[in-house]
């Protein structure tokens, strides 16, 4: 990839808003997967109470729109500001209270997870049907839009074609069987093991939950109390533009190497971050 396309695919703007500034992509195709668009806020005239507690507005008791759902709300009710990196905000914005503990959630993937998916990790990779896996090194774009990998070849696989995550692990007492968690992420067809995942919104205002991860594995990347699950690889299905079906990937930590297990343990982990927020948001 030149410098002049990967400086495109980067470049940022700052625009104002009326909810506060933002710093967005400079072209909107460039955007990041992990981005939501700001709502409509419901307009004043249909507002006459507010919308958590049912106090009626007037002149002591006005009305605040929450920035990420877009609905009213009194102060008491809508007093948080919080960081909402998902809009892009510079600054801390008004947000209702489930709203703001989303978004609170959140934060945790932009300063832990996403830092570990942009630094990367190497794995042992296995393309299709191939017997012959290849060592690279996987980590996420800049712009949060590909997946690089690098050894002998280069490839890229978008994330927003990328249709199943499923993490691979280990460790399990005898007699159990190795239930593998995943994510059908953009609506299609789960992977062949497992039950299909139910549908729901990812906004905080829609329950529904998401599948979870087997029994024992530790979101953090080690064996949880009472468990001695651990992740050990990563399989993936995506489409490429122009063919039909789907492709599948497999990442495999290395498990000669401690620095780099460790490494590659905590991508897997962050990868399931990821994945799950793009579940929770794909219908938002």
């Amino acid at each position: 990839m030149s410098s002049e396309v990967s400086a495109r695919r980067d470049a940022k703007k700052l625009v104002r808003s009326p909810s506060g500034l933002r710093m967005v992509p400079e072209h909107r195709a460039f955007g990041s997967p992990f981005g939501l668009e700001e709502p409509q806020w419901v307009p004043d005239k249909e507002c006459r109470r507010c919308m958590q507690c049912d106090a009626k507005f007037d002149f002591l008791t006005r009305k605040h729109h929450c920035r990420r759902c877009g609905k009213c709300f009194c102060d008491r009710c809508c007093s948080q500001k919080v960081p909402l990196r998902r809009m892009c905000f510079v600054d801390p914005v008004r947000q209702c209270a489930e709203c703001a503990l989303v978004s609170l959630k959140e934060a945790e993937f932009y300063d832990k997870q996403l830092k570990v998916l942009l630094s990367g990790a190497t794995f042992l990779v296995t393309f299709g049907n191939s017997e012959k896996p290849e060592t690279m090194t996987c980590r996420l774009s800049n712009n949060q839009r590909y997946l690089f990998l690098d050894g002998d070849s280069h490839y890229e696989i978008e994330i927003v074609h990328i249709s199943t995550v499923q993490i691979l692990t280990e460790g399990f007492p005898p007699g159990e069987k190795d239930i593998h968690a995943y994510t059908s992420l953009r609506g299609s067809q789960p992977a062949s093991e497992g039950q299909p995942l139910p549908p729901h919104r990812g906004s905080p205002h829609a329950a529904g939950p998401f599948l979870p991860s087997p029994p024992g594995f530790c979101p953090r990347g080690g064996p949880c109390q009472g468990g001695n699950a651990r992740a050990t690889g990563m399989f993936l299905q995506y489409t490429v533009p122009g063919t039909e079906g789907v492709t599948q990937l497999k990442l495999t930590v290395v498990e000669d190497v401690t620095v780099g297990r460790r490494q590659a343990v905590a991508w897997l982990v962050a990868m399931h971050k990821a994945a799950k927020l793009l579940y929770e948001s794909r219908d938002q």
